[in-house]
């Protein structure tokens, strides 16, 4: 499976997690936002391990199986596409998730989120 990673796993991948190790390990390929990874570099600056977490973090993308996922142009009308459909359910949610969850759709990835607002887009496959 390639699946895009949200900040919430690779927390709980990082703190040992069972099924996010399992879950992580059998993935063929995994995605890691540019906006997962400001979110996980910003966590690390307001916490007090800034240094080990970064080490972490470097270790992580060093995989052959892990590569940093940036928008382009295209990436831009499936995030518009996912602000519109939102903004019609009347159920805005942070601008983050919106460009991942419009990465998932442009490259067809499963998803890897805790976050239950990404139920509101059932074209998005999740990692259950």
């Amino acid at each position: 499976m390639n699946m895009l990673l949200d900040t919430n796993c690779y927390c709980d991948f990082c703190a040992g997690d069972e099924n996010a190790l399992k879950v992580i390990q059998t993935a063929r390929k995994i995605y890691l936002p540019f906006a997962v990874l400001a979110e996980l570099r910003a966590g690390f600056l307001c916490g007090t391990k800034a240094r080990k977490n970064e080490r972490t973090l470097t270790v992580f993308l060093n995989s052959s199986r892990v590569q940093v996922l940036y928008p382009d142009e295209n990436t831009t009308h499936h995030f518009a596409a996912v602000f519109a459909q939102l903004r019609l359910l009347g159920k805005p949610i942070p601008t983050n998730d919106i460009w991942i969850a419009a990465l998932a759709i442009q490259h067809d990835l499963i998803l890897y989120s805790r976050d239950n607002h990404f139920d509101l887009l059932p074209q998005i496959a999740r990692v259950p």
